[in-house]
């Protein structure tokens, strides 16, 4: 009886804290006009960074050629 007290509970408030998350996500928009019309002008995610994306892979490639001990 005890357990599943304490399950409802936790269910409880998880539930509460996404409720309370997917509120704040709703009124963000109404907040900031600025970013709801970026975000209207770009879609739902920003623009990609070519530049960006390629730097990290040449990095990763480079870690991943160290791991392989390509280099001595």
């Amino acid at each position: 009886m005890e357990n599943s007290k304490k399950i409802g509970a936790a269910v409880s408030a998880v539930m509460n804290y996404i409720q309370t998350e997917e509120e704040a996500i709703c009124i963000q928009p109404m907040a900031d006009p600025v970013a709801a019309t970026v975000s209207e002008i770009y879609g739902a995610t920003p623009p990609v960074r070519i530049w960006g994306i390629s730097g990290r892979q040449t990095q990763m490639q480079m870690r991943n050629m160290m791991q392989m001990k390509t280099f001595k």
